[in-house]
C-alpha cells in the first residue's frame, strides 16, 4: 500500500530499531559491553586440557572486538578492572592480564589514532598480531621458559584465537545493536 505521494511504505531497518516515544535502556547501554567481556572471561574456565587451555583467550578477544568495532567507547583504563577479573579466572599470576590488557589499550588508541581509516582485513590482521603477541606474553608472564615445544604446544590455540576472530566480531556486532536496541514505550 503506497501513501498518497506515491512512495512506499516506510519499514524498519532492524528488529532493534525503534519509533518515535522510544528510549535506549541506560542499563543495557552501559552494562552489555562489560558483561560480554567478563563472560569471554569465565568461558574458558569450563574447557581446559591438562597441559594449557584448549579455547583461545575468549574475554581478550571480546575486548579486542569491542575495542576495535567501537573505537573510543571503552575508556583506556578499563584494562585495569577486566584485566583483574580476567586474572583471577584465567590462572595467570595476579596482575598479568591487567598488565597486558592495559598495554593494549594503549596501542590500540595508538593505531586508532594513526589509521582511523580500516576495513575487516585490517582489523582482522590487527586483531591476530594482538592475539599472537598477548598468547606469547602470558606464557612468559606465567614463569613458563619459552621453548621450541612449549610455544608448538601453543601454536593450535593461536591459530583457533585467530580464526574465531571474526565470529566473535560478529558476536560483538549483534550485542551492540542489541546495546542500542529501543526500549518499550515511554508513558
Amino acid at each position: 500500500m503506497r501513501d498518497g505521494l506515491g512512495a512506499p511504505p516506510r519499514r524498519s531497518a532492524s528488529r532493534f530499531s525503534g519509533g518515535i516515544g522510544r528510549t535506549v535502556a541506560p542499563w543495557r547501554a552501559n552494562t552489555v559491553p562489560y558483561v560480554s567481556i567478563m563472560i569471554g572471561s569465565l568461558f574458558p574456565v569450563f574447557f581446559l586440557a591438562p597441559l594449557m587451555p584448549i579455547l583461545p583467550p575468549t574475554g581478550f578477544m571480546m575486548l579486542l572486538a569491542w575495542r576495535i568495532m567501537r573505537p573510543g567507547f571503552l575508556p583506556l583504563w578499563i584494562g585495569v578492572p577486566l584485566g583483574a577479573f580476567d586474572d583471577l579466572f584465567s590462572g595467570q599470576p595476579f596482575g598479568s592480564g591487567i598488565l597486558l590488557w592495559s598495554i593494549c589499550m594503549i596501542v590500540l588508541e595508538m593505531i586508532e589514532a594513526r589509521f582511523p581509516w580500516r576495513g575487516f582485513w585490517q582489523d582482522w590482521f590487527t586483531a591476530g598480531i594482538a592475539l599472537v603477541i598477548y598468547i606469547t606474553a602470558a606464557m612468559v608472564m606465567s614463569g613458563a621458559t619459552l621453548s621450541l615445544p612449549l610455544f608448538l604446544a601453543a601454536v593450535p590455540q593461536i591459530v583457533l584465537a585467530i580464526l574465531l576472530y571474526p565470529v566473535l566480531s560478529r558476536l560483538v556486532a549483534w550485542l551492540d545493536r542489541y546495546r542500542l536496541a529501543r526500549a518499550r514505550r515511554v508513558g
